[in-house]
């Protein structure tokens, strides 16, 4: 875990979820996570037609 910048988490229940610390290790939510987290929802929620 040493050197890394961003950890999250994936799963059906977590979706995508970022994790800030394991043990002294602590986590940003960098660009990564925040694009996988927005691709995801974007993937999974319904789209709405046009009024």
């Amino acid at each position: 875990m040493e050197g890394f910048e961003q950890c999250f988490l994936t799963g059906t229940a977590a979706e995508v979820t970022p994790v800030s610390e394991i043990g002294p290790y602590k986590f940003s939510v960098g660009e990564i996570t925040k694009t996988l987290m927005e691709d995801y929802m974007s993937a999974v929620q319904p789209k709405r037609k046009a009024a």
